[in-house]
């Protein structure tokens, strides 16, 4: 004969239960918010007053026909969710002036630049590096990024109408076409490529092995790593930024950012 339990019994039993189940729910939110935080850093040391002496400006503002469409301010970029709410381009003077030789260069044969990337806080590479920290694939922001000086710009190329021309792959695409002498592309992709990488060389700037669009300017260490956000660099929005249209990319994360 099994003897049935009483209800006080039947609620002991419960009770653990429901805890475990309850403890196991809360353990797999907060696990949830460590691997996906809201990439809102906090901005320490934001005062621009760190950043050195050499001043920031608004490429823009230098370069009025290029088309700004800056990556990490919305979702299309390897972390696939807004990190930032920058949609200006800031860089140091000097570089911005370089940029401004290459975009003339540019010009001249028919192609507007485009910014995907320019200065990038220290507090959103670091929130990056949370989100993902695995290096090679994004920079420590103990050393920096050359992005996080103001010293090194991601560009690409439009036509006159201010449509992306045939590029070898989108922003963020880290696969064996993304490499700067990569030569399994289309050939139309190839010599738009190679007319960017001209005009910046032309212009100083020196590119890396994986990413065709990365541009650093000479000595980018010259410049200090800076936290500041862009607004208390370059002042409060003036003038919207161009805008791409239906721009179409892939992202693939694989190098370092």
């Amino acid at each position: 004969m099994i003897a049935k339990s009483s209800p006080a019994q039947r609620i002991l039993r419960f009770r653990p239960r429901r805890r475990v189940v309850w403890g196991c729910f809360v353990a797999a939110c907060l696990l949830w918010v460590a691997l996906h935080p809201r990439i809102e850093a906090a901005e320490n040391n934001s005062d621009p007053s760190t950043c050195g002496p050499v001043p920031f400006v608004d490429v823009a503002r230098l370069i009025p026909d290029a088309v700004v469409s800056m990556k990490y301010a919305t979702a299309d970029h390897f972390l696939k969710r807004p990190i930032a709410d920058y949609s200006r381009c800031a860089l140091r003077r000097p570089v911005a002036e370089r940029l401004v030789r290459a975009a003339e260069r540019l010009r001249k044969a028919g192609y507007r630049l485009v910014l995907w990337d320019c200065y990038r806080p220290r507090h959103v590479q670091e929130a990056m590096w949370r989100v993902h920290p695995v290096p090679g694939e994004v920079a420590n922001p103990k050393t920096g990024s050359h992005h996080n000086r103001g010293a090194a710009v991601d560009v690409a190329l439009a036509d006159a109408s201010g449509r992306l021309v045939a590029l070898p792959t989108g922003f963020d695409d880290f696969s064996p076409q993304a490499w700067r002498n990569a030569r399994d592309i289309p050939v139309q992709a190839k010599a738009n490529r190679e007319a960017l990488k001209s005009a910046m060389a032309a212009a100083g700037f020196g590119g890396i092995r994986r990413e065709w669009w990365h541009y650093n300017a000479p000595r980018p260490k010259q410049y200090a790593l800076c936290n500041a956000p862009v607004a208390h660099l370059l002042g409060p929005v003036e003038t919207a930024s161009a805008k791409l249209p239906n721009e179409e990319t892939t992202s693939n994360p694989k190098a370092e950012r």
